[in-house]
């Protein structure tokens, strides 16, 4: 019989506290990556580098458990990219804390883009997918006073593909520099890196220039061993906790 006392050991696979997230940042800053923003990267490429990690944050459901990264990277001297839904059943932009939370973002010099979901929007709401993008940045940028050049599309529960609206269409189009899957020349780093994702909660996933790697679920520490020369980060505050999975 356990213990009473005896605290269950974690499984490997569930190394995904705060504390773990952020032994794994200063290990990339350890191994000698220069961290920067999706934004910064449309400049980067331009240039000869060493080795870099885009830094993406995906609020999927958590503003508050956004501040905790927010004040991690603050602490390590990082800036990230994040991208914040409009409208998400989960979380209100516009509460209180939440509106507090999205202003450290942006005063802590964090890049701020949209997650979009235009097409589900479209389907709901019977109403073209451009004006609901276009409308939603401009909510965006009139809420935080700043003008956001870079999209995230979400990936929702509707079985509906917010990435089909960028098939035929360029985010310069819409003044903006990015989609962050955007395989146009000006930006194309899914394709150009390795892609690592906490998105599967419970594992690790990666793509080596767009190609998933099967089976290996390695974190984002044991992959800059490798010396990729440009990695791709997406982590989502969600996944994250202090305790347990249900805190």
């Amino acid at each position: 019989m356990l213990n009473t006392l005896q605290k269950p050991k974690t499984p490997e696979v569930f190394k995904f506290t705060f504390g773990h997230i952020e032994e794994y940042y200063r290990a990339v800053l350890e191994a000698g990556y220069d961290v920067i923003t999706c934004q910064q990267y449309v400049d980067v490429k331009k240039k000869k580098f060493d080795k870099i990690l885009v830094a993406r944050v995906d609020i999927d459901f958590s503003v508050k458990k956004a501040k905790y990264l927010v004040e991690m990277f603050n602490r390590l001297g990082i800036k990230a990219s994040f991208f914040i839904r409009l409208h998400a059943n989960e979380y209100n932009p516009f509460s209180f804390e939440n509106y507090k939370i999205l202003k450290l973002i942006r005063d802590s010099g964090h890049e701020i883009g949209y997650h979009s979901e235009i097409i589900d929007q479209s389907i709901i709401w019977n109403e073209d997918a451009t004006v609901c993008l276009l409308r939603d940045i401009d909510v965006l940028n009139r809420m935080l006073d700043i003008k956001i050049v870079g999209v995230a599309s979400h990936s929702g529960m509707t079985g509906l593909n917010n990435l089909d609206f960028w098939k035929n269409k360029k985010a310069s189009d819409f003044g903006l520099l990015y989609e962050a899957y955007d395989a146009q020349p000006e930006f194309n780093l899914f394709n150009n890196s390795f892609y690592i994702s906490d998105s599967c909660w419970t594992y690790w996933k990666c793509y080596n220039h767009g190609k998933v790697c099967e089976n290996d679920r390695r974190n984002l520490a044991e992959h800059v061993k490798d010396n990729h020369p440009v990695i791709y980060s997406l982590i989502h505050p969600e996944t994250y906790y202090y305790d347990h999975f249900y805190e």
